[in-house]
């Protein structure tokens, strides 16, 4: 059956200005990190695809090494974008990152010219695309020059295979540096990518000011915690969990005694709001508008349905705030 998207899809999605940019992000993003390459089964992954763009989701982001294997992902995804998504291309915004291992040899990771010009026109290969929308550096490299980094991004921009260029777990001193070199290129960083979520608040330590200050977005991963902010490890570890699998990133020994405490807790606070303690999780992580739109993994419709909800409830009382720095700051 040909796809065809809901015709309500935009009536109930939030949607973000990215930094002071002309680009808006809806406020839940889908990533393609886990559960669309080639080891996953395809017609779950079109399923969820098409279940996120029906709920106002235009925004999917991936990298050169989602699958597994590496490349898989963006393979799929672009099996999806031609029989499926074709049509609302330009509704969508579409990102991808180089910067993690992805050939042999010195020339397949970090974050070299040679290797992030490389990464983006394989990319757009697999993808079938003639540019993406956003295209990050995914990590500082320690033995590039941050000129060269940005200067690659820059010159992808130019050449027109990327509209917008990003940055992804750089701290607060290389965002600055980024920003700095980026500004004077004519290019500016759009947007940041750190991990973040109630169990992760490294970017609350000058981050946070660095991209408000420079006027750049940014999306949050792992806004769930690779899914201990779920109600799925309250009883132990489930067969079908990311912790259980293989080429999942949670390891096992992640889910102490006292995270089960923690998010145990953390629960009690959410169901007090009506709400699952994901949906409460991802309210929290864009609390106060510091933060353009939450990136979220699924393996399952269900999930992003669950998810996508969170956006019923988004305001806090000071009572419910003060109630999860409690539990987070023990």
């Amino acid at each position: 059956m040909v796809y065809q998207a809901a015709e309500n899809r935009y009536e109930t999605m939030k949607y973000n200005r990215c930094g002071q940019s002309g680009l808006k992000l809806p406020a839940i993003s889908l990533g393609l990190w886990h559960n669309f390459g080639g080891v996953d089964t395809f017609e779950n992954g079109r399923d969820m695809l098409r279940k996120a763009f029906d709920l106002g989701i235009t925004h999917f982001d991936l990298a050169n090494n989602y699958g597994p294997p590496a490349g898989s992902a963006e393979e799929m995804f672009g099996k999806i974008l031609q029989t499926d998504f074709a049509p609302y291309r330009d509704e969508m915004i579409i990102s991808s990152k180089a910067g993690y291992y992805m050939w042999p040899g010195p020339y397949g990771e970090w974050g070299s010219k040679k290797y992030l010009t490389a990464s983006i026109d394989q990319s757009l290969k697999r993808m079938g695309l003639d540019y993406v929308d956003i295209f990050y550096s995914h990590r500082p490299d320690p033995n590039t020059p941050m000129e060269e980094t940005m200067g690659a991004l820059d010159s992808i921009v130019r050449q027109g295979k990327a509209l917008y260029v990003g940055i992804s777990s750089y701290d607060a001193d290389q965002t600055k540096e980024a920003v700095e070199i980026l500004t004077n290129l004519g290019t500016p960083l759009v947007i940041h990518q750190p991990n973040y979520s109630m169990l992760n608040r490294w970017i609350e330590d000058g981050l946070q000011d660095v991209l408000h200050e420079s006027g750049t977005g940014s999306i949050a991963f792992c806004p769930l915690a690779q899914g201990l902010l779920t109600n799925k490890y309250l009883s132990g570890v489930p067969a079908d969990s990311r912790a259980s699998k293989p080429s999942g990133a949670l390891a096992e020994e992640a889910i102490t005694d006292d995270v089960i405490m923690k998010i145990s807790e953390l629960n009690t606070i959410a169901r007090e709001r009506n709400q699952s303690l994901a949906q409460m999780a991802l309210a929290w992580v864009l609390r106060e508008g510091r933060v353009t739109s939450a990136l979220i993994g699924a393996s399952k419709v269900s999930q992003i349905e669950e998810n996508v909800a969170a956006l019923n409830h988004l305001s806090f009382t000071s009572d419910e705030l003060e109630g999860i720095e409690r539990i987070l700051s023990r």
